[in-house]
């Protein structure tokens, strides 16, 4: 029987032929030993690249600060692994199917491991990470870097002879190139596991249990991310130059701060290295599916090899089916809105926490790892499990979906109520005494009080006036004398703490930025939680957003159809989003940092109000206009139900007529 070729064809979970032989052995089974090996091992190879993929995310922060760049930069980095992933996908998921799956997948897998480790290559070329602080001061042949506090006996204080740009050293150079390039590797090495394991284990398992091993798949799958964020918590929590712990002046707080981030890359690769080793071993065809094995039988392997041309041929036409299916093309517009908002939660939730409630890097990364991660860990496997328990057809799944997206949105209102107010800084967020408002921070950093001292407008040195305000840098306090050392040092008589509300007195400072309010902790956690249900929820649709994916099309285009899914996911979803709301983070910055050779640095402190509304609204809207789409696809899918269910009524009738 020939399969029908209308290009509108969609199929409901198949049932799996026997011959008479086969009913009476082990292959009738739910799966045999080897199927459950391979979907062992694709599992581990999810695990660590679902691992990599979070503590990747969980850097962001850290990487913007260790190479003085923006978060649209940030944004293309990560947008990185996309536009590798996409350079490949569709070749490997079309061609890559008719070949031996599990080596292919063995050597993608090698590809992201070495992709992984090249990540962690620029901390060993570049040098010691250096920042400037009125608590050290640092003088050796190579780099002279003096700061020092405004005082009767110094003017022009702040001086910065940095002879390494002259000659050329790694940080003066965009090393972070060879992070791109190494994510790059890392997405062309995913491209082969996504497509071409879902679909063997779809070929090879029976239809009922297809579900449920890709549901537990994913689940597996998203357990990588939580050690993935505690992995990125705990390099975090220690220092970029390991060795060099006793040394540093300023806490995981300070926005100078930068973590261990090269080490989880070092782990994370060797995993991923691990996992690539097995699948070598697997064979190409399972017995499970005699028709499968057949095809795939060594006798007829020079079939596959002299019809490559023929491939080649087949594949203007498949993919011209593809494409002219219009519940796959309106199902493919959701799926990107849903992965634009997708892509910017998975990529600034920890900036944007980071930003919002005051935390640090390293507790953040934690607080997501141990609550927001298990929440949609939970989610997925019991979305695996409601597909095998109430063995849902094609028209229930997307109904799954609307509804559980829905509640979720419902879930994340009180979010926007959810927000701390920006810390009080002379200059930027609030004016000296006398200035009227704050317009540009740049031309309020001095005033009358600090004119003398010789100030720079890019210094970052942050100390909390005893009147709670804090000042960009002690010499913009207009301190002239300090005590004690270190982390420990106080400044004192500062010209321009009292002219804010004190009158007399010995005003100081110390260093670091102000503490937030107490609140600030408690509405994280609020947070957290409302945000986690919303995931949870949410992720009781994942295995039909997988499923549908290939059940909407001929079972021939099934593995094409999930190449060509991926394909637009990362071109209109992954790579811009990254990139364009990486941009929008840059347009709420208040005050940047400098780069020693020159040039604008990282962000040290943002406009968080407006940067809340601009990341709640933006994916709150991406994810209600994808609703309406996925309304419309469950209504052109109920449609084309009913007109086949009419159909094979008016055949039957037919049938018992011509009797």
């Amino acid at each position: 029987m020939e399969v029908d070729g209308s290009p509108d064809r969609f199929t409901e979970p198949r049932p799996m032929e026997y011959s008479g032989r086969n009913q009476k052995t082990p292959q009738a089974k739910c799966c045999s030993p080897t199927l459950k090996i391979f979907i062992g091992l694709l599992a581990f190879c999810y695990f660590t690249k679902s691992l990599t993929g979070a503590y990747t995310k969980s850097t962001i922060t850290q990487i913007e600060r260790r190479f003085e760049i923006s978060s649209s930069t940030v944004g293309i980095i990560n947008g990185s692994f996309e536009m590798g992933n996409l350079l490949v996908i569709t070749v490997v998921s079309y061609f890559g199917a008719k070949f031996h799956r599990p080596k292919i997948i063995a050597t993608g897998v090698l590809l992201m491991a070495i992709g992984t480790l090249l990540m962690a290559l620029p901390h060993f070329i570049m040098g010691r990470y250096k920042y400037d602080t009125a608590a050290a001061h640092t003088n050796d042949a190579d780099n002279i870097t003096v700061s020092t506090i405004c005082s009767s006996d110094t003017q022009n204080t702040v001086q910065q002879l940095v002879s390494g740009c002259l000659k050329g050293e790694a940080e003066s150079s965009p090393t972070w190139v060879i992070v791109l390039f190494g994510n790059i590797l890392r997405g062309i090495g995913e491209a082969s596991i996504g497509p071409l394991g879902m679909s063997f284990i779809d070929d090879y398992a029976r239809p009922e249990n297809s579900a449920f091993y890709i549901g537990c798949l994913h689940t597996l799958g998203v357990i990588g991310p939580i050690f993935g964020y505690s992995l990125g918590s705990l390099c975090g929590s220690l220092y970029v130059d390991i060795l060099n712990q006793d040394s540093v002046t300023i806490t995981p707080q300070d926005s100078r701060w930068i973590g261990a981030w090269w080490l989880g890359y070092v782990v994370s690769g060797l995993l991923t290295l691990f996992a690539a080793l097995p699948l070598w071993f697997l064979p190409r065809a399972l017995p499970e599916n005699p028709q499968s094995t057949k095809l795939d039988h060594p006798s007829n392997q020079h079939k596959h090899t002299l019809s490559i041309t023929e491939m080649a041929k087949d594949f203007g036409a498949s993919l011209k089916r593809l494409l002219t299916n219009g519940i796959y093309l309106l199902y493919l517009a959701n799926s990107v809105f849903i992965f634009n908002a997708y892509t910017i939660l998975v990529t600034y939730t920890p900036k944007y926490l980071e930003q919002q409630f005051g935390q640090s890097a390293s507790n953040t990364n934690f607080l997501i790892g141990g609550i927001s991660v298990p929440a949609v860990a939970l989610g997925i496997f019991l979305s695996g499990w409601i597909m095998k328990r109430f063995k849902l057809s094609l028209l229930g799944s997307t109904k799954l979906m609307f509804f559980t997206s829905v509640i979720s949105l419902v879930c994340t209102i009180p979010l926007f109520a959810l927000s701390c107010e920006n810390i009080d800084v002379a200059g930027v967020t609030v004016p000296y005494q006398g200035s009227i408002e704050v317009q540009n921070s740049s031309r309020h950093l001095l005033t009358s009080c600090n004119a003398d001292c010789g100030c720079s407008d890019f210094q970052w040195d942050p100390v909390c006036g005893q009147n709670g305000v804090t000042y960009i840098s002690p010499c913009h306090a207009g301190c002239n004398s300090t005590q004690g050392a270190g982390q420990n040092m106080i400044f004192h008589g500062c010209t321009c703490i009292p002219s804010w509300e004190l009158t007399s007195g010995n005003s100081s400072a110390v260093l670091g930025q102000c503490s937030r309010e107490s609140s600030c902790t408690k509405m994280l956690y609020i947070y957290l939680a409302l945000q986690s249900l919303a995931f949870f929820v949410y992720c009781l649709g994942t295995t039909p957003f997988f499923v549908v994916s290939f059940r909407i099309v001929d079972p021939a285009l099934k593995s094409l159809s999930i190449g060509i899914f991926l394909l637009v996911l990362r071109v209109f979803g992954g790579i811009p989003a990254s990139i364009y709301f990486g941009a929008l983070i840059d347009s709420t910055c208040l005050k940047w940092g400098q780069k020693k050779c020159g040039g604008s640095g990282a962000c040290r402190i943002y406009d968080i109000e407006t940067f809340r509304y601009i990341y709640l609204g933006l994916v709150s809207s991406l994810r209600a206009f994808s609703y309406v789409l996925l309304w419309m696809v469950i209504t052109q899918i109920k449609r084309k139900v009913q007109n086949e269910n009419q159909m094979s009524k008016n055949t039957e009738l037919q049938t018992v007529c011509a009797m």
